[in-house]
Order: C-alpha cells, then sequence, then structure tokens
C-alpha cells in the first residue's frame, strides 16, 4: 500500500515550484515509462500495477529499479490521468544544459508558447522528424509539466529543450551563420520557400500573438502557411508540424 509521504510527493510534483525543488517530475502510462526505461533519465521509483509487472516483467528485470506493486485504484488518484491502470514513474529532471548548433542540423525555437499541450505535441513532432534539438524563451511551458510530458507520448527523451533569454541566445550564436527562419502572417508563401540545405533555427511563436518583436529583429526569413478556407488560424503544434513536413521534403536525414 503506497505510504501517505509518497502520495503527497507526487501530488507536490503536479506544480512547477516543488519540481524545481525535488528537481524531479511523474511520467504516466505504460508508452512514456516504458521508453523512460530506455533513456539516460535517472529513476526515482516506478509504480506498477501487478497485470503490467506481469506483462513486461522481462524488461523491468533488465532495469535495476525501485519498483513498488500498486493497484489499479491507487493509481488513479495520483497524476494527471483521467484512467491510468499500468504504471507511473518519477525521474530526476535534467540540468537546462545550453545547445548550439551543429553544421547541417535544423533547430526549433519556441518564443512563448505557453499551452502544455502545445509544448507535448511539437516535442513529439520535432521527434518525428528527425529534431534533437529546441530553444526555449524562459515564459515557454515547463517541459516536466505532466501535461507535457502526457502529449510528448515519450518523445521527451529523445528531444533536448534549453530554456534562455533568446535575445541572450542570439548573441551568443551569432558566429555560427545559419538562417533564422520564423514563421508570420504576411511572410513569403511557404511553398515558394527553399530551405537551405546547411540548416537553421526555425522559430514558432505564441499562439496568440505569434513571435516577439525583440526576436523577429533575428529572424532572416519570414515564411507563412498559404491559408485557402476561412479559418482564423493554426494550432501552433499543427502549424509547426507543416513547417518541419515541408523542411524535411527538401532536406532529408
Amino acid at each position: 500500500m503506497l505510504s501517505k509521504n509518497r502520495i503527497k510527493y507526487i501530488n507536490s510534483l503536479k506544480i512547477k515550484k516543488y519540481r524545481q525543488l525535488h528537481e524531479a517530475f511523474v511520467i504516466e502510462g505504460a508508452k512514456s515509462v516504458l521508453e523512460l526505461l530506455d533513456s539516460d533519465f535517472e529513476i526515482e521509483f516506478v509504480l506498477v500495477t501487478q497485470e503490467f509487472q506481469q506483462k513486461y516483467s522481462s524488461i523491468l528485470t533488465r532495469h535495476n529499479l525501485n519498483l513498488e506493486t500498486v493497484t489499479a485504484q491507487e493509481l488513479e488518484g495520483l497524476g494527471s490521468f483521467q484512467t491510468n491502470d499500468s504504471c507511473l514513474a518519477v525521474a530526476k529532471t535534467k540540468e537546462n544544459v545550453f545547445l548550439s548548433p551543429a553544421p547541417g542540423e535544423y533547430m526549433l525555437m519556441l518564443d512563448d508558447v505557453r499551452d502544455p499541450g502545445n509544448l507535448g505535441t511539437i516535442i513529439r513532432v520535432a521527434d518525428w522528424y528527425g529534431i534533437t534539438k529546441i530553444i526555449c524563451s524562459r515564459d515557454t511551458t515547463d517541459v516536466y509539466n505532466p501535461k507535457v510530458i502526457a502529449a510528448a507520448k515519450g518523445s521527451f527523451t529523445r528531444v533536448k529543450l534549453h530554456y534562455t533569454d533568446l535575445t541572450q541566445y542570439f548573441e551568443k550564436v551569432k558566429d555560427v551563420k545559419q538562417p533564422v527562419i520564423g514563421a508570420f502572417l504576411g511572410g513569403s508563401s511557404l511553398y515558394d520557400f527553399e530551405y537551405p540545405a546547411h540548416g537553421g533555427i526555425i522559430v514558432m511563436g505564441n499562439e496568440s500573438n505569434g513571435i516577439g518583436e525583440q526576436v523577429e529583429r533575428f529572424v532572416s526569413d519570414k515564411i507563412m502557411i498559404p491559408r485557402f478556407g476561412e479559418a482564423e488560424s493554426l494550432n501552433v503544434g499543427i502549424a509547426t508540424a507543416v513547417m518541419l513536413d515541408n523542411m524535411r521534403r527538401q532536406v532529408p536525414l
């Protein structure tokens, strides 16, 4: 039976200040936890139902885990999932390590992306298209937010994020000389744009206001996803997928 202290600890990690205090976060669901096991994250403990433990016993025994068997009812009261009848893990967060663009590499940059579901989707999309580095403004939502981790579906184990002041970041990498491609209303059509073969930084902005003025001055190429219907706007996660899909059509890995 789960102790009250463990329950209190897990629930506290739903709040950013306690994630920062304990340097830990929660991962829920079979897919995300199984991918976590094969990653380089340090795992504090894993809670599993008997059914999950039996089904994945060969995988679980390969890892030196602090494993505790719980009931599905106990799991339901933890985390953020409405239903979770398999597993939950707590892992240590990573240091906010500086990420620089490598020659020929494409990176993503996010300016004030606030919605956790959007950030999780962007991480998953980045993983799909072979993007392994994302630079985030300080006011972009916390990658370790449970909703971000849930939406990322395990891709958070492969995609690295660095939080920083974006203007300062551009100053630090100014000698790299890579194009900075920003999504803007009124920019050149995405379908006419030629992505450079030598890599670059693709910038996506806030869900409501787009890319801010401070970041805009570093953008070398403003491009737009043409609208053919009557929708007012595109979700930033979907817009990122469109941008990366067109990039990969021209610049395959």
